[in-house]
Parts: C-alpha cells; sequence; structure tokens
C-alpha cells in the first residue's frame, strides 16, 4: 500500500497550522488536484474535537474522481485524522500533527492509500503520489499568505 510521511518545521504556530489545515472548504484555492470540497456534515463531540464528513473532487487532465471522508478535528490534542469513507479508493488514511519548536511548529504529515481499481491506481497512483510530497509546502505557503511570513519569524 503506497504510503508517504514528511515531517517539516514551519515558522508559524502549531494553532495556526492546525486551524489552516481544518478549514478544509479553501483546499480547492491552493492544494495541489483539488478541484472542489464540500462538508456534508459537522459534529461537536466536546473537549475540543469536531467531526466532518467531507465530499473532495480532485482532478488531473481527463480524470476526475469524488471521494468522500470523514476528518476528526482534535483542537485540544492539536491533531487532525482523516479517514476514507466511500469513493475510488479501497483504503486512506491521512494524520496530521502540529507540536511547537521555537516560535514555530513541526508539521508531521501522513498518508497510506490504496486504489480500489487496479488500472486506475496505475493512471493515478504516480501524480498522487507527486502531489502528496508537495501538502505540507502548500499549506505552508498558503500560512505565509494568510499570516504573513514576516510576523511568524517574529520580524
Amino acid at each position: 500500500m503506497p504510503s508517504f510521511r514528511t515531517t517539516r518545521q514551519i515558522a508559524h504556530t502549531p494553532q495556526e497550522m492546525f486551524d489552516l489545515v481544518a478549514d478544509v472548504e479553501r483546499y480547492p484555492e491552493f492544494l495541489p488536484l483539488c478541484e472542489g470540497l464540500k462538508v456534508r456534515r459537522r459534529a461537536a463531540s466536546g473537549e475540543g474535537v469536531e467531526t466532518l464528513v467531507a465530499e473532495m473532487k480532485v482532478g488531473y487532465k481527463k480524470i476526475h474522481e469524488t471521494f468522500t471522508s470523514r476528518v476528526t478535528l482534535d483542537r485540544t490534542r492539536v491533531r487532525i485524522l482523516v479517514e476514507y469513507v466511500d469513493g475510488p479508493f479501497s483504503y486512506l488514511e491521512n494524520r496530521w500533527s502540529f507540536r511547537p519548536v521555537g516560535r514555530g511548529c513541526e508539521v508531521e504529515f501522513y498518508i497510506t492509500y490504496e486504489f480500489r481499481s487496479f488500472a486506475l491506481g496505475l493512471l493515478m497512483g504516480a501524480m498522487f503520489d507527486k502531489a502528496f510530497r508537495t501538502f505540507v509546502q502548500a499549506f505552508e505557503q498558503r500560512a505565509d499568505e494568510i499570516y504573513g511570513r514576516q510576523r511568524a519569524l517574529g520580524t
């Protein structure tokens, strides 16, 4: 099963990065392959935990797919868990964690997935892998745009 993990130090606070990743409806504005995203349901479960069911449309050239996932936003622990519900995958899990480091934070991103169709895996697998490798960078650039690079660095 393909997977990818990266850890990166970013010049923004854990809470800023959590808020940015938790704002899933904005993904089409900056995230590679994301063509649309709709939150179908939101539920707060107490102690800073909120669960979303979201539908994401992804595409590359003439290939377009839609999948649904359950997103658990744990504000207290500053973690996000994404679990596959329906679509072209047989399995997908994505985890984010944000830990304070100096004036910024360490962002850990992990994803593992498997396409339901072998043919779709062949068509989209390499492209998904390449996109996943740029996700943390896309969020870091978005944080610089939203929060400002200078303020985050304390200059």
